[in-house]
């Protein structure tokens, strides 16, 4: 994907559903017809939107003449694709093999209890989200952690807040359980 697709920010008003649909028409306008432009088109609704909302699933599925059954299909695929909200901070904990044996389990636990929230969830401040991962190949540092694209390492519990506080917008989770 070659394309980037940026947010407004003219102003400090979030755009409306109907703005949304006319940047996803751009988009639409320009992989119409192209073998394979599903996926690279939902990619880059879900930029545009944070998430793939249904309508924007409706609106893809009507715009490129597919069934509305095989969009959902491919977005349910591919974890990559989010039809909820998420946070502006993505972190993903491993479970892996080498992860789960040395202790990613408890990192996760740790995570979810400090963040309040479950796998899959979005803070009410929207500015984390919580997903587990298969492996990301960095077995000998385990258990690993990325939040974004930055990898952490060797995570223990009892840095949990050390991690999360390098992200949070505001003086560290007050009032949250340590």
């Amino acid at each position: 994907m070659s394309e980037e697709v940026k947010a407004c920010t003219c102003c400090d008003e979030e755009p409306t559903e109907e703005e949304l649909l006319a940047r996803l028409d751009a988009v639409i306008a320009a992989y119409r017809g192209k073998p394979g432009a599903l996926i690279p088109v939902l990619q880059l609704a879900q930029g545009i939107f944070g998430y793939l909302p249904e309508v924007a699933l409706k609106h893809i599925a009507r715009e490129l003449r597919k069934p509305y059954s095989e969009v959902a299909g491919v977005v349910g695929f591919y974890s990559f694709f989010t039809t909820v909200p998420r946070g502006k901070h993505l972190i993903r904990i491993c479970m892996g093999t080498a992860c789960y044996v040395r202790g990613g389990v408890q990192v996760l636990d740790a995570f979810k209890k400090e963040l309040g929230i479950d796998i899959g969830g979005t803070t009410e401040d929207r500015v984390f989200s919580l997903e587990i991962a298969r492996c990301f190949g960095a077995c000998g540092l385990a258990p690993v952690i990325t939040v974004d694209d930055d990898v952490h390492h060797r995570v223990k519990p009892k840095r949990v807040n050390e991690i999360l506080a390098q992200y949070a917008e505001e003086p560290m989770l007050a009032g949250r359980s340590a």
